[in-house]
């Protein structure tokens, strides 16, 4: 078995290869069991999504059960990629993926992850164990993988010797490298486009734009400053698609649109202006805010390719301080959360008569603010919390330090919300009522988001 300094070895029973432009397609069946240093070394960094068990690989793993036969022709396959490869004899290929980031496993996370689960599952039933019930990450499957390694050694040398199942039968894999891997022109062409084949080979559909803007690197600079935050929100979050995370990144491009729509005004290569997202979108339409946040991202301003390959790194440091705001927001998100059933009440109003919290907590035994999973009394549906949120903004400014433009809170947010988020809710409380107490009609208004926001700057001004 090769280590991953000496590459991965692909044996194929049979294959075939063509020539497309600067890339070698590598076409065949491979036995199960020879995918085995396939899953001891490569992760799914590569591919834009993760994978998890589901009805999918469930059905995957009961074709192998019934049909072995059938599996090489129900299944796209794994799909490999290296930037460097060697040919062997006996049709056999040493790959060494230099870069986990975009070579490796491409396509078919979930038939690597339904295989490797039914090759330990028969070889911890073999001896006498049984793998945990529940949905399983990439990431627990592999934890798994590795602690029972030496059992799945013990069962291949049983199974050669004819007293089990030898994992033999057949999996489609498909291996690209490039045409010259002493062409350093050839290779880079060929890194550059492997992002484009992942977005077009997943599932024979476009990737989703939160995986593909995540595969370009445009949440790592967010991620990053979360993590040195609050590192407990930030590993909540699915930054990558199936990772697991209970906080979807959608919900966290929302919010940064609150400081982001303070930067100054940025252009395509084509001279067209950016347009800022307007502020009830935060709420009803997250999905218009991650393709804004996508665009963003990928204007010439913002950021550049990092080391030729399609990973961008973050150049501006205007969006950057903006971005350093919007990893404060979810904490302050979940202070006004925790804080605005009690001050309603305090203001003249009653909270737990209004029919949808009502309802709302009568589901829920569990009660956690959304960010932070702190424990809490009411929950309160998002559609009454997010514009107070927004009204944030006019903590915000946006100012000219030495040669470039910063965003930055012309005070600190969490004293000022302390003192004052009091008289907001006061001043904001009456759009419930207008809106009849419908908190879809209150987080799509965007009178709601006005009335906020001059609420906080009325308390910035001290006029209430």
């Amino acid at each position: 078995m090769a280590g991953k300094n000496n590459g991965i070895i692909i044996r194929y029973e049979c294959s075939s290869e063509q020539l497309v432009g600067e890339i070698i397609k590598i076409v065949g069946l491979v036995q199960a069991k020879y995918l085995i240093p396939v899953i001891d070394h490569l992760n799914l960094e590569a591919n834009p999504r993760s994978s998890k068990t589901g009805n999918v690989t469930d059905a995957i793993c009961e074709t192998i059960e019934n049909d072995p036969e059938l599996f090489p022709v129900k299944t796209k396959g794994i799909l490999l990629a290296t930037s460097y490869y060697e040919r062997l004899e006996r049709k056999r290929f040493r790959i060494v993926p230099a870069d986990p980031a975009i070579e490796g496993i491409l396509d078919g996370g979930h038939n690597t992850l339904a295989i490797g689960l039914y090759m330990l599952k028969n070889a911890m039933e073999y001896y006498g164990g049984t793998i945990s019930r529940g949905a399983k990450t990439w990431e627990e499957f592999k934890e798994l993988w590795e602690e029972n390694r030496n059992i799945l050694d013990g069962y291949l040398k049983v199974a050669k010797e004819g007293e089990a199942e030898e994992f033999d039968f057949l999996v489609p894999v498909e291996l690209l490298v490039p045409r010259d891997v002493e062409d350093s022109a050839c290779v880079g062409k060929f890194k550059n486009d492997l992002l484009e084949i992942c977005a077009a080979r997943n599932n024979n559909v476009q990737l989703q734009l939160s995986a593909k803007a995540n595969q370009k690197g445009y949440f790592d600079d967010l991620r990053l400053l979360m993590e040195k935050r609050n590192s407990g929100v930030s590993d909540r979050v699915e930054w990558k698609t199936n990772d697991g995370g209970e906080i979807k990144v959608q919900d966290i491009i929302a919010l940064s649109w609150i400081p982001l729509n303070l930067i100054s005004l940025l252009q395509d290569g084509e001279g067209k202006v950016l347009e800022p997202v307007a502020p009830n979108k935060l709420y009803s339409a997250k999905g218009s805010c991650l393709v804004q946040f996508e665009k963003l991202m990928a204007l010439p301003q913002a950021t550049v390719e990092d080391n030729g390959n399609y990973k961008h790194k973050l150049t501006s440091g205007e969006i950057m301080s903006a971005l350093g705001i919007a990893a404060e927001l979810p904490e302050l998100y979940d202070y006004i959360y925790s804080e605005f059933p009690r001050l309603y009440n305090r203001a003249g109003g009653n909270y737990g008569d209004i029919a949808v919290v009502k309802k709302m907590n009568s589901k829920r035994k569990v009660k956690k603010t959304p960010f932070t999973d702190l424990d809490l009394e009411v929950l309160s549906p998002g559609g009454f919390i997010i514009p107070l949120v927004y009204g944030l903004q006019a903590l915000m400014e946006n100012v000219q330090e030495n040669e470039e433009r910063l965003v930055r809170w012309k005070q600190p947010p969490m004293s000022f919300l302390r003192k004052n988020l009091d008289k907001i809710v006061e001043h904001y409380m009456g759009i419930l009522s207008i809106c009849d107490y419908d908190s879809q009609k209150v987080g799509k208004a965007l009178q709601s988001y006005q009335l906020a926001l001059s609420g906080f700057k009325m308390a910035v001004a001290g006029i209430i």
